[in-house]
């Protein structure tokens, strides 16, 4: 990533923390402000990047794409007529793993 793109990607996300409107003249404004030189094309990109999306989810879901690849739409919770049941075996498995890794915390309070 180039400093032109973090410059303006810094400056994007200040702006959406103040709750400033994002648009290219703030974007251009703070980062002069910071005495970066951006190629002038960049603040106008993030802009229009910005106004098309939510800025919160953008920063909740860093990380979850990655490398190009397309994910799977997840589904939707259940809601209150719907039950989610786990297997019996899996509770046991669950209480098991559980009742394990706890006893490794105590013996390594003492190693």
């Amino acid at each position: 990533m180039s400093t032109s793109e973090l410059a303006c990607t810094y400056a994007a996300l200040i702006l959406h923390d103040d709750g400033i409107e994002i648009s290219a003249e703030n974007i251009s404004k703070l980062v002069k402000t910071a005495n970066v030189n951006v190629e002038s094309y960049w603040p106008s990109l993030f802009a229009k990047l910005c106004e098309k999306k939510n800025i919160d989810d953008l920063i909740m879901n860093v990380g979850a794409g990655g490398c190009g690849v397309a994910r799977p739409v997840t589904t939707a919770a259940p809601t209150a007529s719907q039950s989610v049941s786990i297997p019996e075996e899996k509770k046991n498995e669950m209480e098991v793993i559980k009742e394990e890794s706890e006893d490794d915390m105590i013996i390594g309070l003492f190693d």
